[in-house]
């Protein structure tokens, strides 16, 4: 008898597939079918469509009503196709004469009519921007949605309402502003005293994005050291905190306004699973590596860690994304976050106290494998304070002055190659880390008497080139070789240990 095409999307990762809701409204049994491979949640759809509907004064047909989610190989979850699934039964049985096309909708629906908010509107309103297309949300998604910019958007509160901005009877509500919250303040720098190198390391590491391990005896400063990390690095780019937002979107973890250019820093516990860490889920969901994308992720006591999680890593660290696979579900998250990780050097907290025994420490450190710490590029100690470092007044340097070397070093390596030079490919690498034929054999000889991988080279060579950066050279010099080479300080205990 009639048929009403109504647009929705699926979420599939980070991606929202486009969806069309097809209602047909055909003579026989009274009856309502749901196709399109729909999950339980969808399928309770018609109990709370059917409410909505005749709680909020419409019409439900008397007649067989058949609703196709197509793509039919796409499965669908949530509450999100309620809104369409109820304007394309109005449309169908004549209770909505309204031009549906241009519009996409969104929202679970109260058996009152009321439309209540769902999860994921970021890449859901990204997919409607990129199509030129109207997006319809609950309010409070609307809300979230609006900080892309040049987004067509609605937000809307109850099924009535919807129905009478259609028919262009009134306006739906404005979108009101995201309340404002107190910025999140980051610890200066300047309050950890002594650690001249551990900080040093600190901005290289954050001028070059480059990952970092700190060890040494408990107490020292290793934990404050990475929780001050956020405060010396650039702020996020436009398209970072689209990205950033997208992923907290499908979390259901929105950013206020002012973490919307924060860079994420994550700090999970050492009991945290791998489908935790990675993500994942029988309807996968972004774990902390994604969530920590364009920002940090701080692992403390990371020998705690079992050693599948950390494995785990290798893969997402190399490539800067996450491919989820389930037996009924695939999905690709964005995981290009700089790795900070923190350790005592031994199960008694220091490697010198006459506690734990040589063979207890390589154990214990044997925890780390050789793959996963080859990924790091800085390595450094971070010793017990001498005596009086933390009595005597001392000018130390603030967060603010860090910053703006690091972004110095950063705007040069955004105009010589388009990104961080933690990020660079191996072609990039012989094009901007250019060394002389003496100073590559001279590097070449070090690099074998440490032992280190081919990997560990080229991630050396990133750092000498975040060096000469910070130093506003053109080229890489022979001490900026050195003084990458010694930020190598815990394979030096590791060679120890075993000799």
């Amino acid at each position: 008898m009639a048929l009403a095409l109504v647009h929705s999307r699926a979420r599939c990762g980070l991606l929202a597939p486009l969806v069309t809701v097809e209602v047909h409204l055909s003579r026989g049994l009274p009856g309502f079918q749901l196709v399109g491979l729909p999950e339980t949640s969808v399928k309770e759809a018609k109990d709370r469509v059917r409410s909505a509907l005749i709680n909020s004064g419409f019409e439900f047909p008397d007649h067989k009503i058949t609703v196709n989610l197509a793509p039919a190989d796409l499965p669908k979850e949530g509450g999100r196709f309620d809104l369409a699934i109820a304007l394309g039964i109005l449309h169908a049985s004549g209770q909505l004469q309204a031009d549906l096309s241009g519009y996409e909708f969104f929202g679970e629906l109260a058996l009152s009519g009321e439309i209540r908010s769902i999860v994921g509107e970021i890449p859901l309103a990204l997919a409607c921007k990129m199509a030129g297309h109207t997006a319809v949300f609950p309010l409070p998604n609307a809300v979230q949605a609006q900080q892309i910019p040049d987004m067509q958007l609605c937000g809307a509160e109850h099924l009535l309402q919807l129905h009478a901005f259609l028919l262009h009877q009134q306006a739906l509500p404005a979108i009101p502003a995201i309340p404002p919250t107190e910025a999140e303040l980051y610890p200066d720098l300047a309050e950890v005293r002594g650690q001249a190198q551990a900080k040093r390391a600190l901005e290289i590491a954050a001028a070059g994005e480059h990952n970092l391990l700190m060890f040494g005896p408990a107490g020292t400063g290793k934990s404050m050291l990475a929780q001050r990390l956020p405060g010396i690095l650039p702020t996020l780019t436009d398209q970072e905190a689209l990205e950033t937002a997208a992923i907290y979107s499908v979390a259901a973890q929105p950013r206020t306004l002012q973490q919307w250019h924060q860079r994420p820093f994550r700090q999970p516990h050492h009991t945290c699973s791998a489908v935790a860490l990675v993500g994942g889920g029988s309807v996968p969901r972004p774990g902390e590596i994604s969530l920590a994308h364009s920002g940090i992720l701080f692992l403390d006591e990371v020998p705690e860690f079992p050693r599948t999680v950390l494995e785990s890593l290798r893969q997402p660290l190399e490539s800067g994304k996450v491919f989820i696979s389930r037996a009924a579900r695939q999905a690709e998250f964005p995981a290009c976050f700089q790795l900070v990780v923190a350790l005592n050097p031994s199960p008694s907290g220091h490697h010198k106290d006459g506690r734990s025994s040589p063979e207890q420490i390589r154990r214990y450190l044997s925890r780390l494998s050789g793959p996963f710490l080859d990924r790091i590029e800085l390595q450094v100690e971070v010793p017990l304070l001498a005596k009086g470092s933390l009595s005597q007044p001392k000018n130390e340097e603030s967060s603010a002055q860090v910053k703006q070397r690091v972004h110095s070093a950063r705007a040069i390596q955004w105009q010589r190659q388009g990104k961080a030079n933690a990020r660079l490919n191996l072609t990039e690498l012989e094009q901007h880390c250019y060394l002389t034929p003496s100073d590559a054999d001279y590097f070449e000889s070090c690099l074998t008497q440490l032992k280190l991988s081919a990997r560990s080279y080229h991630k050396l060579l990133k750092v000498a080139r975040t060096l000469a950066d910070l130093a506003q050279r053109p080229q890489i010099e022979r001490h900026d070789l050195l003084e990458a080479l010694s930020y190598r300080s815990f394979d030096r205990l590791l060679n120890y240990l075993q000799s």
